[in-house]
């Protein structure tokens, strides 16, 4: 397995420090509102990372953090006349929403800022200690970057060039650093504001010091994978390295994934351009499913074009792979033979070929991209090789392969129920418009899907009239 490693710029063979197990951390939302549509791809990336080591029987060991003190949480706080923490727990719960209506599994371990004060507290000593932080008149400490050699070979920035552009940059209260790149780890409190003691003064934590502490607490001081969006590169990530590998003394990640940025009809989404959407508004207009499809219908490095034509195009990919194993369900609960024949052994021998090129797609940087196209190629074989005289032991493997490998996806492409009254007569009515537009590829579609799902169409001077197979 290759992952490509932002802190080698390179594909690399996937070794983890424990053979069988996989440990990962993904940086999570900061919760002051409803998450957005770009905060959706790498919660459908990485859980998609994690369901592919879980197919190929690793343990994993996955968590994902939410930011639960911040500016943003206490301006919103203020506005509505409440305490931080219900607008942070109000957007947990909302974001736990989002997640299950979009197939992403909860992760081993949620944790929060708030609730691991202790550890960045500690982590702070201890690098106060080491002589990598130090105390500022005020009570606000900061991390002495330059004490830490290796800053900037996650983000392969130039400590001089960073410095020049630090200097135009600094704010009231910043004076007191000893270098403009120093950043702060502990700073005092302001009127209003959620603080906890300390020696140095009572206040909070900086944003950086937060996943330093909460992955090492759940994964330990090395861990396998730290993955999340790529504007998270510099600063964050780069100052976890610093704080991490200056307490700890060890390399704090092997790989380092990032996902690319997700434009909203080839813009930069902003609410200043008026393109910004939450992920509640998307699934107003759009199937959970269907947004998870396109948000793996493109490689997670690169970048991903939101636009009604591309959710249009992925509703009727992920229809196709529905669809089929729908009709392969059909002939199951038709099929009279039950036994595998030898040419359906021959068949099934051949099928194997998909899987393997879905195990090499996501296998090669998880190009889940080219994984969905050896998903489509298995659907095609099944249909074009399974019949009204296929053996329910035939149909039964295909039907199985198919659904295991849109799994690793987090697609269930299998519909447990049939067909609602109220579904069926809004095709059926869909169909007679199609009819009247004359798009009579259309009618015949629905008609065929319809057939395919066990529902016959009669058509009658009275109208149209459908009964169950």
């Amino acid at each position: 397995m290759k992952i490509y490693n932002t802190l080698s710029k390179t594909k690399e063979e996937f070794k983890p420090i424990t053979p069988g197990e996989v440990r990962m951390y993904v940086c999570g939302p900061t919760v002051y509102n409803l998450i957005h549509i770009g905060n959706a791809r790498p919660m459908i990336v990485f859980d998609t990372v994690r369901r592919y080591f879980e197919y190929k029987n690793y343990k994993v060991n996955y968590v994902s953090n939410f930011t639960d003190v911040d500016d943003k949480i206490i301006k919103k706080a203020v506005e509505e006349g409440v305490e931080s923490a219900e607008i942070s727990e109000r957007y947990i719960a909302e974001c736990k929403k989002d997640m299950e209506a979009l197939h992403v599994r909860p992760a081993t371990t949620h944790p929060q800022a708030t609730q691991e004060i202790g550890g960045m507290l500690e982590m702070i000593e201890t690098l106060i200690q080491k002589g990598h932080a130090y105390v500022a008149q005020d009570g606000t400490v900061y991390f002495r970057v330059r004490s830490f050699r290796e800053y900037g070979k996650l983000s392969h920035k130039n400590l001089d060039d960073l410095e020049g552009g630090k200097r135009s940059l600094l704010v009231s209260g910043e004076d007191q650093k000893e270098d403009p790149l120093d950043f702060v780890l502990w700073k005092p409190k302001k009127e209003g504001e959620p603080y906890w003691e300390s020696s140095w003064c009572d206040g909070r934590p900086g944003w950086h010091i937060e996943c330093s502490v909460m992955s090492r607490k759940y994964l330990g001081e090395e861990i396998d994978i730290h993955a999340g969006g790529e504007d998270l590169i510099f600063p964050h990530h780069e100052n976890e390295i610093a704080q991490s590998e200056a307490a700890n003394g060890k390399t704090f990640a092997r790989y380092w994934m990032h996902n690319a940025f997700l434009n909203i009809n080839n813009k930069k989404m902003s609410k200043s351009a008026g393109n910004f959407f939450t992920v509640r508004d998307i699934l107003e207009k759009y199937e959970p499913q269907v947004v998870r499809f396109f948000m793996l219908s493109a490689h997670y490095r690169s970048p991903l074009n939101f636009s009604a034509e591309l959710m249009e195009a992925a509703a009727n990919g992920l229809e196709r792979i529905v669809t089929a194993v729908s009709n392969l369900n059909f002939l199951l609960e038709k099929a009279e033979n039950a036994q595998l024949r030898a040419e359906e052994e021959r068949l099934l021998e051949e099928a194997k070929e998909f899987t393997m090129k879905f195990e090499e797609a996501m296998e090669d940087d998880f190009n889940t991209a080219d994984a969905i196209a050896a998903i489509f190629e298995l659907v095609k074989f099944a249909n074009t090789n399974t019949g009204a005289d296929s053996s329910a032991a035939y149909l039964s493997e295909l039907i199985d392969r198919i659904k295991e490998l849109s799994d690793v996806c987090g697609l269930a492409v299998e519909k447990k129920e049939g067909l609602l009254d109220d579904e069926i007569e809004a095709l059926i009515e869909e169909r007679q418009a199609a009819r009247k537009a004359r798009n009579f590829g259309r009618a015949d579609e629905i008609r065929e899907e319809l057939a395919a799902r066990g529902i016959l169409l009669e058509d009658t001077r009275e109208g149209v009239k459908w009964k169950r197979a």
